[in-house]
């Protein structure tokens, strides 16, 4: 348990460290807008681009483990969304928004660094196979979604086309599909341009760390909707659910890589969920407190899993 604590600790301590000079220093939030231009724009993809690339093509191309999670991830989404539209009455654009609470963990944040210090290099072609298609998929429902519920388009082909265009013009697709190009074409790129996607993807994981718990120490937290403990329930403890069942059901797969799936479904939700909802201007105080929330509850349900993988007690056929 000692190891364990001591490979967490440094990921929820960075949080907490945000939190913490969010709470005290008082300065205001617009500060953190290019901070997170960085994240989205610069760091993350270059993160995402670098484990595409540096992991053999040939360990890419396993479509019953991309079904298996993916299809994971969609059911965590649906549960979510129906559970926010029918029994929270939300409307669907809030739907929308809870079932990215309930399915989009902090896979970019906290995901690459946790598994490979968990699982080793073993875990770094799932974490990018898992990276890119819950990214794919949910940054696609999720804009195509709530473009259908934007009043603003005169029809539902335009709608649909906006929402192609933000799916293709993202930058975390678009740095997973040229990394999985540049790993089938063997593309080495000049150690120079090498050495600053390193710089830039060594300052991913500490960057959105600290920045997470700077966005959650500002957000107002005067109550806690209803709806946000079942979605913070089903990203935390329905989902690695789901992955497990499924890992035995599409299996058998090696042993990192089912560990790896269950441990990435385990994250808490991404901070990403609270910036996708205010850029949309729906669902922005139950999306903090469910990244609040979520965060701090993972330090007992994430720990546990990591404790579950470590000690051998999750074992794969």
């Amino acid at each position: 348990m000692a190891d364990i604590l001591n490979l967490a600790l440094p990921y929820f301590g960075l949080i907490f460290i945000g939190f913490a000079c969010g709470k005290t220093r008082g300065l205001p939030e617009a500060g953190l807008a290019w901070m997170n231009f960085f994240l989205l724009y610069v760091s993350l993809p270059a993160l995402l681009f670098g484990i595409m690339s540096e992991t053999p093509f040939s360990e890419l191309n396993n479509p019953p483990f991309l079904i298996a999670t993916t299809l994971a991830t969609v059911s965590a989404f649906v549960i979510a969304m129906v559970m926010g539209r029918f029994i929270g009455e939300l409307s669907l654009r809030k739907a929308t928004m809870a079932g990215l609470a309930g399915a989009y963990g902090n896979i970019g944040y906290m995901g690459p660094g946790l598994a490979l210090a968990v699982l080793g290099s073993k875990a770094a072609a799932p974490t990018a196979l898992i990276f890119c298609c819950d990214s794919i998929f949910l940054f696609s429902i999720v804009p195509l979604l709530i473009a259908l519920t934007d009043r603003e388009h005169p029809s539902m082909l335009h709608a649909i086309g906006v929402a192609a265009k933000q799916i293709v013009m993202n930058p975390l697709i678009m740095s997973a599909a040229a990394g999985a190009l540049a790993a089938a074409l063997h593309i080495q790129l000049p150690v120079a341009i090498g050495k600053t996607l390193l710089f830039l993807q060594n300052a991913a994981a500490p960057t959105a760390l600290f920045v997470l718990g700077v966005t959650v120490a500002l957000r107002p937290f005067d109550r806690v909707p209803w709806e946000v403990p079942g979605v913070i329930a089903i990203k935390l403890l329905v989902h690695p659910l789901i992955v497990f069942g499924l890992m035995l059901l599409f299996g058998p797969f090696a042993q990192p890589w089912a560990a790896t799936a269950v441990l990435m479904a385990a994250l808490p939700p991404a901070l990403n969920v609270f910036v996708i909802a205010r850029q949309n201007n729906t669902w922005i105080e139950p999306a903090s407190v469910a990244v609040l929330i979520g965060t701090f509850a993972s330090v007992v349900t994430l720990t546990s899993v990591m404790w579950f993988i470590q000690s051998g007690r999750l074992v794969f056929p």
